[in-house]
């Protein structure tokens, strides 16, 4: 093999002239090996069919030859333009940048860029941003949204990965969820042990699985606890709209609850604002979740105990689903574990005044 490159240094330079693009061609002369294996090696799926060795001597002679793959080419004869959609609900919670930027790292690893694209209302149905979805993508990743919102942007054609969907019901290849059922069950928890027994959940008024699956986990650990109530009261996901659903629900006849379950975090500001209004402490008089764990979670004072969640794994993990489903591949099933992040929000309850 050194021999090859001896060769090649006596007549010229192993770096082409600016007027000469190397090809694989050169590549394969100057590692000694075929242009099948540069391009297994370069396109990186030689494991299993060229040797460590072999990979490394391929990738030092294009870097010396300062070869670059002729991308465009390559993507015609693959059918592919190397570009993925992310639809995501709106672009301006911190959760969702979060789920973009790990996207787009493991993306860009492969030589693929991703469009943000909003669905408006966040489900839909999102009208289709390219003349023709089909010319335009390799494949969609879609967070949060209804399946039905999608019809317009997959085609018939495209793969498609859910985030935060139904993996029964998914149109989806594949399904990537955060472990939403253990988060809420380490929030029931904590609120129980804690000794709290009258709840209100504050739940997104938003029609979709991963709220629905919130509400009904919350119902089945709370019915398991004897002695124990629980309200729930519906609000948009603003904090104007919090504060009006839950300053109502906390000021009903009736015993008032002492822990509020909110369905994010952003409902959990809106809490905080009724709460004050009403002229109840936190948490002496009212115990306070979210779940997301924004940076808005520690600007609230007192600090909010929540649930977090990952957002950039998760865009991590759907981009490696999506690769995976291009490549002829099954990606886990596993869901990403949460965690629950106890700040001064939460607190036992005071005892009733007599």
């Amino acid at each position: 093999m050194c021999a090859v490159h001896e060769s090649r240094r006596g007549s010229r330079s192993t770096v082409a002239p600016a007027s000469t693009r190397p090809t694989s061609r050169d590549v394969a002369q100057a590692a000694g090996v075929s242009q099948a294996a540069v391009s297994l090696v370069l396109g990186d799926k030689w494991r299993g069919r060229v040797s460590e060795a072999t990979a490394e001597r391929v990738r030092e002679a294009a870097q010396e030859l300062g070869y670059r793959p002729n991308l465009a080419a390559r993507n015609l004869r693959l059918g592919r333009t190397r570009t993925v959609l992310l639809v995501v609900p709106a672009l301006t919670t911190e959760f969702f940048a979060g789920v973009y930027t790990g996207a787009a790292r493991i993306a860009a690893e492969h030589g693929f860029g991703v469009v943000l694209y909003p669905s408006p209302e966040g489900i839909g149905p999102a009208r289709n941003p390219f003349g023709s979805a089909t010319a335009a993508l390799d494949g969609v990743i879609a967070s949060s949204m209804a399946a039905d919102a999608l019809t317009a942007i997959r085609g018939d054609q495209l793969p498609l990965v859910m985030l935060d969907s139904d993996p029964e019901g998914s149109l989806g290849a594949a399904t990537v969820n955060l472990d939403i059922k253990d988060g809420v069950r380490q929030i029931a928890e904590h609120l129980l042990t804690l000794g709290h027994r009258r709840f209100l959940h504050l739940a997104a008024d938003i029609p979709s699985w991963t709220f629905d699956v919130r509400a009904q986990e919350l119902a089945t650990r709370l019915t398991q606890v004897p002695g124990t109530h629980l309200r729930t009261t519906r609000a948009p996901i603003s904090i104007e709209d919090a504060l009006t659903a839950a300053a109502t629900a906390l000021s009903a006849p009736g015993p008032r609850p002492t822990a509020l379950i909110c369905d994010d975090d952003i409902l959990a500001a809106g809490a905080y604002k009724a709460a004050r209004r009403l002229g109840l402490h936190i948490p002496d008089d009212l115990s306070i979740t979210g779940l997301d764990d924004l940076a808005l979670a520690k600007a609230l004072d007192p600090e909010l105990t929540t649930v977090h969640l990952d957002a950039e794994q998760f865009g991590e993990r759907g981009m490696q689903a999506l690769l995976a489903v291009l490549e002829g591949r099954t990606p886990p099933k596993q869901d990403i574990p949460v965690t629950l992040v106890v700040r001064a929000s939460t607190a036992p309850p005071s005892p009733p005044h007599t």
